[in-house]
């Protein structure tokens, strides 16, 4: 039966995807996943690799997502690559696509269903959660996201200081995902934010490969070698 899975590949260890995403991964007719550009791999596709068993002959189709904050370039990118998708499984074929993480949490995945949703409301669409990397994250370097009535706050990248000063002021957990390159600007808003030296200070990048590099320390000692210039980087901050 024809359709499209939207499917979580975690934060990038295999071993990490649900039962249920190997086997619609291993049944789909295409698997279709993000790339920035045509030249540069899809690391959702990397994740699953050992997974594709290639005596099916299964079509790989990279979709391309160009890094660029400009919303017009954006959409029309939404736009082309969910018709491509409605296009595959109009024809006939069970179609999945690849997102790092869960493609309900900062994933082009969120904005190409409603544009499907919207102009193809018989299609069969579906999703596999994955795990995210916040969760990972937590469970190597031993820290609780939330404890009884504690509030978190999740904060993609490209951060508006200002607004995350405010969040701050009224969080026990900070948790900053993707680009690195922003981390060194939020050091001294936490501590203006009242975040105590003692705060819990831990920081990832390339989690579940094998560039993986954890860091866990206090926010006063946090220095400018303690910090990650690469964008698939995670910073969480705990008041103790």
């Amino acid at each position: 039966m024809s359709g499209l899975i939207g499917i979580g590949v975690g934060p990038g260890d295999p071993d990490l995807l649900t039962v249920k995403a190997v086997k619609a991964i291993q049944n789909a007719d295409i698997i279709m996943c993000p790339a920035s550009k045509e030249d540069r791999p899809s690391i959702a596709l990397s994740v699953v690799s050992s997974l594709i068993d290639k005596t099916k002959n299964q079509e790989i189709v990279k979709l391309i997502f160009p890094m660029t904050k400009d919303r017009d370039v954006l959409e029309q990118t939404w736009e082309k690559n969910a018709k491509i998708m409605a296009e595959k499984v109009l024809s006939g074929k069970n179609v999945v696509y690849l997102t790092v993480g869960d493609p309900y949490l900062y994933s082009t995945w969120i904005y190409m269903h409603k544009d499907l949703e919207e102009k193809y409301p018989d299609m069969s669409i579906s999703v596999i959660p994955g795990i995210v990397s916040m969760f990972t994250f937590a469970s190597k370097v031993g820290v609780s996201i939330a404890e009884g009535a504690e509030k978190v706050a999740i904060i993609p990248s490209c951060y508006d200081l200002s607004s995350v000063k405010e969040i701050a002021k009224n969080s026990e957990t900070m948790v900053f995902l993707k680009d690195g390159r922003y981390f060194d600007q939020v050091i001294d808003v936490l501590k203006e934010s009242g975040f105590p030296d003692n705060s819990i200070f831990a920081i990832g990048q390339d989690l579940g490969t094998e560039n993986e590099v954890i860091r866990k320390l206090t926010l006063g000692e946090v220095n400018d070698d303690t910090l990650t210039t690469k964008y698939f980087s995670i910073l969480v901050v705990k008041r103790v």
